[in-house]
């Protein structure tokens, strides 16, 4: 089978997202051909190169609706003879588009692609496309249907982990942006936001919060103990599926848990012949991609059966990876990966993760293999994998090795 090579990776910085967020003005439209662009002239390719432009988004209506995908090639500087596909995988979409460029390319469908994903978080806002699992009584019931943050929490509550524990993850992942960022660890792959005259938007992650502590998070108020405990009372809904549990423990709130903002990532896909006829040198193969389906209501456990699946269906064990990117949605995401796979905190997120920078859905999957390889470039390591939680039970993964 053809081998799909990574030649280029791309993000822009997140802006906060709100309406004083710096990203605000911008259009998901404006964002996604800024980085199209920026794939196309970093690596001089012609407009035709590429054979579809994959883009995930994971709240499609309004400015996000109607193929976003294509709606972007056609406001780039990319031949309008390149086709787009908007994909929705929720949290994992820009990783989905990632992956499935890589499988078409492997199966040869075509030598190159651009894949990677958006979210305008402060312009379109989450859950205003709607969602059957929450409002079609057919549905929720069956499934014992409750918001993420309630899953969270129940992960909190299954594992045993404290809001202590939450917390100090929260505060080191604000501590390694703030380090990655005064060590320029992202300049290879930050494509700064412009306006129309040229003139800088935002070049810098501005949701981070360096000086945070955790004393600082003790003092918030955990952000999903009312609606499970007293009004819709998702606590009883979570114990009629999870009888063994007493309670739940709410450990959740604003500080250890992903930020809301405004991004884009891109990643450039090809085969070998494509590298040779653009003079580019590969970065890196991608090595296995995997997808899973998992419980609905205890929701964001994907990351650990999907790893299991992904290193069973490629012949590895966890100790043949290097370096790990498992999105931060919330701290008990993270904290039952490690504990699960006994993985040492110091080789996962290394630059910190979406509790300090955010995570714009339909991106992060996208922005976190970009992260992964440019941190393996930067420690000399071989091996990475990247892995996300995704809503209604799910979970995605890839593994990338350096060439």
């Amino acid at each position: 089978m053809t081998e799909a090579f990574i030649y280029d990776a791309v993000r822009t910085p997140r802006g906060k997202g709100r309406a004083d967020g710096s990203l605000h003005e911008v259009t998901s439209l404006a964002l996604s051909a800024r980085l199209l662009n920026a794939v196309k002239d970093r690596n001089n390719l012609e407009g035709h190169a590429v054979e579809d432009v994959i883009w995930g988004n994971v709240t499609q209506v309004k400015e996000q609706g109607a193929c976003l995908a294509r709606s972007a090639v056609l406001a780039s500087n990319l031949d309008e003879s390149i086709p787009g596909l908007a994909i929705n995988r929720f949290c994992a979409s820009g990783m989905e588009a990632v992956n499935l460029a890589a499988n078409q390319v492997k199966g040869g469908a075509g030598q190159a692609y651009i894949a990677g994903g958006v979210e305008m978080m402060s312009r379109v806002p989450m859950g205003s496309d709607g969602a059957a699992i929450a409002v079609d009584p057919t549905l929720t019931f069956g499934t014992y249907f409750v918001p993420q943050g309630i899953s969270a929490d129940i992960i909190a509550t299954e594992y045993g982990f404290s809001r202590e524990e939450a917390d100090a993850l929260a505060v080191e992942s604000q501590r390694r942006a703030a380090e990655a960022w005064a060590d320029n660890r992202f300049a290879r792959s930050i494509v700064p936001v412009l306006d129309q005259n040229g003139l800088t938007i935002l070049d810098r992650d501005e949701y981070m919060r360096p000086g945070t502590t955790v004393e600082d998070l003790g003092k918030l108020k955990a952000s999903f103990k009312d609606m499970g405990e007293v009004m819709p009372g998702f606590d009883k809904v979570a114990m009629l599926k999870y009888p063994h549990l007493d309670r739940i423990n709410h450990i959740h709130h604003a500080g250890n848990s992903s930020g809301i903002v405004d991004g884009a990532g891109a990643v450039l896909i090809g085969n070998e012949e494509f590298g040779k006829a653009y003079g580019l040198k590969p970065r890196a193969r991608i090595r296995a991609t995997a997808k899973i389906g998992t419980d609905p209501t205890i929701m964001l456990t994907g990351p650990v059966p999907v790893t299991e699946k992904i290193l069973r269906d490629s012949g590895m064990s966890i100790k043949d990876i290097d370096l790990f990117e498992v999105n931060e949605a919330f701290a008990s995401v993270v904290l039952r990966f490690m504990q699960a796979f006994q993985v040492d905190p110091a080789l996962v997120n290394v630059n910190g993760g979406s509790i300090a920078m955010g995570h714009p859905l339909g991106a992060t999957g996208a922005i976190i293999i970009g992260t992964l390889l440019d941190e393996l470039d930067r420690q000399d390591k071989n091996v990475g994998l990247a892995t996300l939680c995704i809503a209604s039970g799910m979970g995605a993964a890839t593994i990338i090795e350096r060439v």
